[in-house]
């Protein structure tokens, strides 16, 4: 299996605004009414890396409390795996990914078998995933960037696709494939293309491969942020807080400088674009990645803030609100309320289903009124 894993905790997940906000984003909600997002990471991560295999968390500094509380129930050898690593700065996912494969390699450039992991996103089960997992760290382990690979489940325009060739020499399932190209979030008719074709496969951006083998690909292809990190001291016992039982990196030497050196970047790019030794497991979990409200009302269990509503002559409404609501002679809407109990700027989402991608656009021209505190 895998030596490490890096769990990827960062984000603001404004997609779910306003429940989803930059105090408490989205990987730290509930989807089924127990634990959270990154609670499901974290259970698979320690599954991943057997008995004795580091499980490395990169954080905003915002995010530390969060992370903290839901470590904390862990016993004693589950925690001595988990180590946290606040981001001083948010530089997308390429710096964070080379921090962390810093970090795992250490002082010596040791070689681990790593997979990264996302913190907001639904897989299940367990059991499909370790198996998937098996097939991925054979095939990271020989010298390649390893992603999994989601059978679209229909033309969305929301993922990046990834275009596959020929099925590689390996274990019988899951299917492995050489990865041809990878594609941005496409139109709708570019999407039905890919799917039609039979070839494509959402890029469910979690990454395997070897320490030395991804350091290899950041310093050829995205030299600014290798040599950005490249040059960070390996951290003593004196660079960490115990917190709650967990060991939080919070004192790296020149951990800040290296992250203001380095561009702000996506590992798609920086990095997986332009990599020849790319291969995709076809996976067999079910994934979900809830980023639209349209989703959330889908999978949820329940609501996140469950208040009091009450209707009248209305039907198909998803209501998430931490105050009373009342819907009358309305359907099919998403209302989403947080009045500001928390101390933060209270606010209203108000959306037909169906349409809430374009909460997107409402994040964007908040920001543009400098009304960042809603956010």
């Amino acid at each position: 299996m895998f030596n490490d894993c890096i769990i990827m905790a960062g984000g603001s997940g404004t997609r779910l605004w306003p429940a989803s906000n930059a105090k408490t984003p989205k990987q730290f909600l509930s989807v089924h009414g127990e634990g959270s997002f990154f609670n499901d990471a974290v259970e698979r991560a320690l599954a991943l890396t057997g008995g004795n295999g580091r499980v490395i968390i990169i954080a905003g500094e915002a995010h530390v409390p969060h992370v903290i509380r839901v470590c904390a129930q862990y016993g004693a050898e589950e925690k001595s795996r988990l180590v946290l690593i606040p981001e001083p700065l948010a530089k997308n996912t390429a710096p964070a990914i080379a921090c962390g494969a810093f970090y795992a390699g250490g002082e010596n450039r040791e070689d681990r078998n790593v997979m990264v992991l996302t913190s907001d996103h639904i897989i299940q089960p367990l059991a499909v995933f370790k198996a998937d997992a098996l097939a991925a760290a054979a095939f990271s382990a020989q010298g390649n960037l390893v992603v999994f690979g989601i059978p679209p489940r229909g033309p969305d325009t929301g993922y990046g696709y990834m275009e596959t060739g020929d099925r590689l020499e390996g274990p019988d399932a899951p299917a492995v494939y050489k990865v041809r190209s990878f594609r941005e979030k496409p139109t709708r008719e570019k999407a039905e293309e890919y799917v039609a074709a039979g070839n494509y496969f959402w890029n469910s951006g979690m990454f395997g491969f070897s320490t030395r083998f991804i350091l290899e690909e950041f310093r050829r292809n995205a030299p600014e942020i290798f040599n950005a990190f490249e040059a960070l001291p390996a951290p003593g016992w004196e660079a960490y807080t115990v917190e709650g039982g967990i060991r939080v990196l919070d004192k790296w030497p020149g951990l800040e400088n290296s992250y203001r050196a380095a561009p702000g970047i996506s590992v798609d790019y920086a990095i997986a674009e332009k990599c020849s030794r790319t291969v995709a497991v076809a996976a067999r979990f079910e994934w979900f990645d809830v980023g639209s409200w349209d989703e959330y009302a889908r999978l949820a269990a329940a609501p996140l803030s469950a208040a009091e509503v009450y209707t009248q002559d209305s039907s198909g409404c998803f209501v998430d609100s931490d105050i009373p609501v009342a819907l009358c002679a309305v359907d099919d809407l998403i209302v989403a309320v947080r009045s500001g109990k928390d101390g933060r700027p209270g606010s209203v989402l108000v959306a037909k289903k169906g349409a809430t991608q374009g909460v997107k656009g409402i994040v964007e021209q908040i920001k543009a009124a400098g009304r960042n505190e809603l956010l």
